[in-house]
């Protein structure tokens, strides 16, 4: 029965399926030294240690201490996260570091804990996830 369906032009895909254009390559020119430029932004995390999901994210084109500040605010109040409830594991990042983001965090009732100084492996998870973005 396909064959004869198929000789007469009959037999097609029945689903409908959307095509998407071919990506282009994106190609970089250089028309002289050091003239050609990367672009680099800023990944803001939150993880939880227990189950592993990201419960906050932010991309930035630079890092800043109030940017730290606004994204630490804004995913505590978007979880419902009452006053000491929550410790923070970072490292010692000058953001993490901050007086401002340290005020906000006291007054959030956030308990801060940081990582050994040169020792990357405290938690291999979120490095592990580092090292896949990039």
């Amino acid at each position: 029965m396909y064959r004869i369906l198929r000789e007469r032009g009959e037999v097609r895909e029945r689903r409908r399926q959307s095509t998407h254009p071919p990506r282009k390559k994106p190609e970089l020119m250089a028309e002289a030294p050091n003239r050609v430029k990367r672009v680099f932004y800023c990944l803001y995390t939150m993880i939880d240690i227990y189950s592993r999901y990201t419960v906050g994210w932010m991309v930035a084109a630079h890092e800043s201490e109030e940017l730290a500040r606004q994204f630490i605010e804004d995913t505590i109040t978007k979880h419902g996260i009452g006053q000491h409830e929550l410790t923070i594991l970072s490292d010692r990042g000058a953001i993490k570091t901050a007086k401002s983001v340290a005020v906000l965090m006291a007054d959030l009732g956030v308990t801060r804990s940081h990582s050994r100084p040169k020792i990357s492996n405290d938690n291999p998870y979120s490095e592990a996830q580092y090292k896949t973005i990039k």
